[in-house]
């Protein structure tokens, strides 16, 4: 799902939201939209141009289009015209960076983007599992980077190589969660470098956010004219200009791109003259065919960041937003009363929830929105600690400004809703609700009024919803629209989703619960009912994205919000009995077939409805002296799991079978795993649905698991696959791997070949035996047992159905100087004197690193004796245990392999 960042604001600067402005992509910091017309046209309307900042020395004759580009001179420019032209353009790119426009604004007034710019935390690499999160959840899991030995990069030095750079840095890749301040970072570079104080050694900065480009996506156009038609101060540059000039691209908003970047196109552009598709300019540039001295800065959501493959990528970055010191500074910046600061953080740090988000500039300003107004206000209460009371807060607390703004009332502290605010706003929870399992966070006017939502009516009202003053196409005149955060999206959703069933709109939610008509008809569900139907639906999505959508859902069912919110939820049915039900159809839900990271929300659920008995209960747990003898309940395993993953603390052992509970409840333990150094999950019925768990716990940053054992568990090749997968991660540091009797078969052997292979992999210890491999998985593996890059010291494939014919690869592997393996276990093979031949070729080798080889159960004779007597006295430095047991050894074949060795083998187990 996409993010986009923007609100309408009041008037006052203090108020404004600073950094929900590091999603926004105006016109002030992402230049013109191209005029693709034929036809002559008025000028665009000079209050626009004001609020733009990008004046009146831009004339509409500037803009070049696509069709009528006049040819260029290159004749005509001088070396003083083109630094002339370049002064220019730095100019018109510090007027629109340097102010910060707000809402619908139309005085052209701004906040300066220096005074209230606050440095975020940026470091190199990526969190892997990011992609398969919502992104609230991926705050939730990865809230304790900041505590690592991270090396944070500073905006302004994002191109700047580390000293063990092999190469210099071309391509810079920034990711981040929605709001966090990538957009905003990109303004503050570009602004920096427009006022000459960073990154002078750059000569041309040309940024470029992917919704202009998706205007050109259906047409052939050059490098240059790319820039003559976003840029028009650029307009007489010309190719041989520009082949002279050190520039750096910026495309911000990977996310939103509507191209379809093909790296494996062949077609080579290398002629910025040439016109091309804008993909084929797009993938080209990146790829360093088409001005291969130019530098790139892409940023992107995390669910696109991999649209850009990573051999293109010479620097992965990720924008963490703030970390707590951070959030602090944002506070006491935003406030001149310290007093007042001073209880805002106080009261974020007090609840878990609220600080979590507050890694995200944008909710950052939510909460002290909410905050300042109750504190500075005759407001009474207690203040929100959950995040459905919050937002409620929120809601209010906009309506009333925008009331206030417009009507010039006076303003005071609103105590709820009333129904005319509620009728726009619930217009508006359609728009959210309807867009919002579709992933759509953009919308066009025809959108809304579909909806039935009047424009300008929303944006007197609602002040959550505000036009982007970016055209999608200028022929059209088409506006974009979003909402302030994908939170506050589902937030009206769940409002106007939960207004459907108290107003029983019965086809509604039929399409959201996925229920047959004539059954939902029959029987309407109480409050209780359609909660839990709700979850359940939430439950089936792979990546959450209807978990914080829930958790406003059940946090509506509250009294305290209801009255807030009065004017929109005046007639729900509300009753001690019917919030019982609700936590106990929490409490009682069954998840057996559903990821345990997807039954942490009812947890949360639990938390938003006020219920705090189960994290009480669980906290008593863990400070218990007579542990071992309570038992838990699923629901307590859920929010077991989710203490013990946010805990500072990383846990030793991990060993689910030592927990009193469920087989369901074992498995809701599993997502600890990312907070524990060994984890222990033999023979809890793991399915690949598990292994995807355990494969986001390798890939997390931080990742603690050294030792993880898997054994007795029907994982099947599939399984394997992903945790390979995972071991590739640069995060991984996974030591010891254990996949004893997995039902594996020579299929899993590919991937872990793979693994070995990767040069991040820090393997070092692997048990598959009582698997299928058979000869052909061995050679698979071998592949990667010889790779330079491979750790592996301790090698199980006991009962791997081998025969003497495997004893070739091995053999290779120990010939090869790449080789660490020290400990080899070969027991329970039909390998035959004929293998041990085989093998022994290998392990007269120098090269040869084995300490201990294990051949019990092999079905040897006293020729096997021989060939390792020769073997070891070609090679006498290493070998210490010999283990020969239950094999058809005669007493003079063990007195022949004893002759001469009892100095070298400590041990010779017959």
């Amino acid at each position: 799902m996409k993010m986009t960042v923007c609100v309408e604001e009041d008037e006052d600067h203090a108020e404004s939201p600073e950094f929900l402005l590091s999603s926004r992509r105006s016109d002030s910091s992402m230049g013109h939209s191209p005029d693709f017309s034929n036809e002559p046209g008025p000028s665009p309307n000079a209050k626009e141009k004001k609020r733009c900042g990008a004046g009146a020395e831009e004339p509409q004759s500037c803009f070049v289009s696509i069709q009528d580009s006049p040819s260029q001179s290159s004749t005509a420019d001088t070396d003083s015209g083109l630094q002339q032209v370049l002064d220019g353009h730095k100019t018109s790119l510090r007027m629109r960076c340097e102010r910060v426009t707000e809402g619908t604004d139309e005085t052209g007034s701004g906040t300066l983007l220096n005074r209230i710019y606050t440095e975020l935390y940026i470091t190199e690499g990526l969190s892997e599992e990011v992609n398969t999160q919502h992104e609230v959840r991926q705050l939730e899991t990865t809230s304790k980077m900041e505590t690592l030995d991270d090396t944070p990069i500073k905006c302004h030095k994002i191109f700047n190589a580390s000293p063990d750079q092999q190469r210099p840095i071309r391509v810079v890749l920034t990711n981040g969660v929605a709001g966090v301040g990538k957009t905003f970072s990109v303004q503050k570079f570009s602004l920096d470098w427009a006022e000459g104080s960073e990154n002078q050694d750059v000569s041309l900065l040309v940024l470029l956010s992917f919704r202009q480009l998706n205007l050109i996506k259906d047409e052939q156009i050059s490098l240059l004219r790319l820039l003559h038609v976003f840029h028009p101060t650029l307009h007489k540059v010309t190719a041989e200009q520009l082949a002279v000039c050190k520039v750096l691209f910026i495309f911000d908003g990977l996310d939103e791109s509507r191209l379809s970047l093909d790296f494996n196109n062949r077609k080579v552009v290398s002629d910025v003259t040439q016109e091309v598709s804008a993909n084929e300019l797009l993938t080209n540039l990146i790829q360093g065919n088409l001005l291969p001295s130019a530098l790139v800065w892409i940023t992107s959501r995390p669910a696109a960041a991999n649209w850009i493959p990573p051999t293109c990528v010479d620097r992965l970055t990720e924008v963490r937003g703030f970390t707590d010191a951070q959030k602090n500074e944002y506070f006491r910046r935003r406030s001149r009363d310290e007093e007042l600061s001073s209880r805002i953080i106080s009261h974020i740090k007090a609840s878990r929830s609220l600080h979590i988000m507050c890694q995200i500039p944008v909710f950052c300003w939510i909460t002290a929105t909410v905050l300042e107004h109750m504190l500075t206000t005759e407001q009474r209460g207690e203040l929100p600690k959950t995040l459905t009371d919050l937002y409620s807060h929120f809601l209010l607390v906009q309506t009333n400004r925008k009331k206030h703004k417009y009507h010039k009332g006076h303003e005071t502290s609103p105590r709820q809703l009333t129904e005319a605010d509620g009728e726009v706003l619930l217009k508006l929870g359609r728009l959210a609700f309807e867009h919002l399992e579709e992933g759509n966070i953009m919308f066009y006017q025809e959108d809304m009024e579909q909806c039935g939502l009047d424009v300008p009516e929303a944006s007197v009202y609602s002040g959550v919803c505000t036009e982007i003053f970016k055209r999608e196409s200028v022929i059209f005149q088409k506006s974009v629209y979003c909402f302030v955060h994908l939170s506050v999206q589902e937030f009206l959703a769940a409002v106007y989703v939960f207004c459907c069933h108290t107003n029983k709109d019965n086809e509604t939610l039929e399409t959201f619960l996925r229920n047959p008509r004539s059954r939902y008809h029959t029987c309407e569900p109480s409050l209780d009912m359609f909660l839990r139907k709700a979850v359940d639906e939430s439950l089936k999505s792979r990546n959450g994205h209807l978990d914080l959508f829930v958790r406003f859902l059940h946090g509506l069912s509250l009294k305290s919000n209801q009255r807030l919110l009065g004017g929109l939820l005046s007639h729900t049915e509300n009753s001690p009995e019917s919030t019982h039900k609700i936590i106990h159809n929490l409490k009682e839900m069954s998840t057996f077939k559903i990821s345990p990271d997807r039954s942490i929300n009812i947890f949360h659920c639990l938390m938003e409805i006020n219920d705090h008995s189960v994290h009480q209960e669980v906290q008593k747990y863990l400070k218990s002296d007579t542990r071992s003898e309570m038992k838990l309940s699923e629901i307590q395993c859920s929010a077991l799991a989710y203490m013990l993953q946010m805990s500072e603390e990383v846990l030793d052992v991990l060993d689910i079978n030592v927990y009193r509970t469920s087989q369901e409840g074992r498995f809701r333990l599993i997502p600890a795993v990312r907070n524990c150094r060994e984890a222990r999950l033999s023979d809890c019925r793991l399915s690949e649905t598990h292994c995807e768990v355990l494969a986001s716990a390798l890939k997390s940053n931080p990742s603690h698991l050294r030792q993880l054992d898997l054994s007795n568990n029907r994982l099947q090749d599939s399984g394997v696959e992903l945790v390979s997968a995972a071991l590739q991660s640069p995060q991984c540091r996974l030591e010891t791997l254990r996949l004893s009797e997995c039902w594996l078969s020579e299929g899993c052997c590919s991937s872990l070949a793979s693994a070995l292979k990767s040069i991040t992999c820090h393997l070092r210890e692997l048990d598959l035996s009582n698997n299928k491999l058979q000869d052909s998985g061995v050679k698979l593996l071998s592949a990667g047992l010889e790779s330079p890059n491979c750790c592996l010291e301790i090698l199980s494939l006991r009962h791997c159905s081998l025969s003497g014919s495997s004893c070739i690869c091995l053999a290779s592997v120990l010939k090869c100087s790449n080789s660490r393996l020290t400990e080899l276990d070969l027991s329970y093979n039909e390998l035959q004197d004929s293998g041990v031949q085989l093998l022994s070729a290998g392990l007269e080798t120098l090269n040869c690193r084995l300490e201990t080889l294990r051949l019990s159960f092999c079905s040897l004779t006293e020729d096997s004796c021989v060939f390792l007597a020769l073997a070891l006295k070609s090679n006498p430095f290493h070998l210490r245990e010999l283990d020969l047991r239950d094999n058809n050894l005669q007493g003079s074949a063990v007195e022949l392999l004893s002759a001469g060795l009892k100095r070298r083998l400590e041990i010779v187990m017959v």
